[in-house]
């Protein structure tokens, strides 16, 4: 979900400017020995030790507000309702069970992700992690439908493996692969701040992206899903509008509509799945924060149609029915539901928009602010007309809010993805607006030069 970049130049930049004590350093560099090197996650800038909340710990006792996570940490780090699930299934000896036999806890979260899920999705199943619930989801579409082909949009990231990265269309993680998945085709990514016509009419601009789609789908009958995120991953949201005609047009050619909720399920978005703003799709993909910021675990809930494909596997995994991890999984929909966090994310959110548009009326280098509830976004630009990307400003002030104790991620080089945990505090959110207004009223006096771009995993 983000372009490419010189993560080892940013890694470098930032380990240099936290000022890491010798131990911390010792550790970062044996980490740097062991592990091999990729992009996005070497070199790294610092250790953790600690990590509870909505903040991570390092060895000098510094405490960071995680606005990143991975996106893992829905619920905050180190929630004690997680942490009891985790007791409890150790203490009553159920922490595996072979696929041949089914348990409780398995039951009792397949149950509940159907009780919350959007109305008309009644079939789940569960994976080890994101990427594979995307195959999932892909595999039951191509075996339903009987086609081939998938479609997504440019410049997505929908997992790492190789179907997976096929189906995406981040260069980053494509370019240098050779051949992949034959039939994975991509659309122009729908983005009314940047889109090519130079149009300002947001209905106008609905239609022309909406005339590929169209085009796309007359043109290649073999398509048998549109992959797509309801909420793109630079935070922009499509309209209402938008989704409805996508439903209609993949209804009208026999395309099956699949969510990919990695990110945005369990209420960051001011609603418990961001589907609830626009539309149902056949099959809603959940992850990250699906295992409590401890456990990797995700899966697919669908319609109950495409409980058609009992002859074949397409979720053959180990832990498809760990007892564990659905015991952590549950816990995790359960706090959502008793802390209130959907409404809390609704509540908040508006609040941090509003605070990071009073920036925008501040500052030039603010092109746009954009998101949905705690899912948010802040598009620096060199300038308001040529809406150019300032990379340079979002790396330095990357470092500044990082000094500050403040961490998230940039993506697309230039964009700020501002993704707190649901727990966050009122007071926690004006303490990022604050950073971000001193740290661009320092820029704005001394602009950076010749910093590298910074992006991270």
């Amino acid at each position: 979900m983000q372009t490419s970049v010189n993560q080892g130049e940013s890694g470098r930049l930032l380990a240099a400017d936290l000022a890491i004590d010798a131990a911390t350093r010792d550790l970062v560099d044996r980490d740097a020995a062991v592990f091999l090197h990729q992009a996005l996650s070497t070199p790294v800038a610092n250790a953790v030790v600690r990590a509870e909340g909505c903040r991570i710990h390092d060895a000098a006792g510094r405490s960071y507000l995680d606005l990143h996570g991975n996106g893992v940490h829905t619920i905050g780090y180190h929630h004690p309702a997680v942490v009891a699930a985790i007791e409890g299934a150790l203490r009553d000896g159920l922490a595996f069970a072979p696929r041949r036999f089914t348990n409780l806890p398995a039951v009792r979260l397949a149950e509940k992700l159907v009780s919350v899920a959007p109305a008309g999705l009644s079939r789940v199943l569960f994976c080890p992690g994101g990427s594979e619930a995307v195959e999932m989801a892909v595999m039951l579409a191509k075996l339903h439908t009987g086609r081939w082909q998938t479609l997504a949009y440019q410049g997505t990231f929908h997992g790492a493996g190789f179907q997976a990265v096929a189906v995406g269309a981040d260069p980053h993680f494509r370019d240098g692969l050779g051949p992949l998945l034959p039939g994975a085709l991509h659309l122009e990514l729908p983005d009314p701040y940047r889109n090519p016509w130079g149009w300002t009419d947001r209905e106008r601009i609905d239609e022309e992206y909406l005339r590929q789609l169209r085009v796309t789908l007359e043109q290649q009958p073999a398509v048998a899903a549109l992959v797509s995120e309801p909420v793109f991953y630079n935070s922009t949201v499509p309209t209402r509008g938008f989704w409805e005609r996508v439903r209609e047009l993949c209804t009208r050619h026999g395309v099956l509509l699949v969510f990919d909720e990695i990110y945005t399920a369990f209420g960051r978005t001011g609603a418990m799945f961001a589907a609830e703003h626009f539309v149902t799709p056949d099959i809603l993909v959940v992850g990250k924060g699906f295992g409590g910021g401890v456990l990797p675990f995700a899966g697919i809930v669908a319609r109950e149609p495409l409980n058609s494909v009992g002859h074949k596997s397409i979720g053959h995994y180990t832990h498809e029915k760990n007892p564990l991890c659905c015991a952590v999984a549950t816990a995790v929909i359960e706090t959502v539901e008793r802390e209130g966090l959907v409404a809390r994310a609704r509540e908040l959110g508006a609040h941090f928009l509003a605070g990071l548009r009073d920036l925008q009326a501040e500052f030039e280098c603010v092109g746009n602010v954009t998101g949905l509830g705690l899912n948010l976004a802040v598009d620096l630009v060199t300038n308001r007309d040529s809406r150019r990307r300032d990379g340079d400003t979002a790396a330095a002030l990357l470092a500044h809010c990082m000094q500050r104790g403040i961490s998230f991620k940039l993506v697309q080089g230039n964009v700020l993805n501002l993704k707190p945990p649901l727990v966050v505090s009122r007071g926690e959110l004006d303490e990022v607006v604050a950073a971000l207004r001193e740290g661009l009223r320092a820029l704005r006096a001394g602009p950076p030069r010749g910093r590298p771009t910074v992006s991270g995993a």
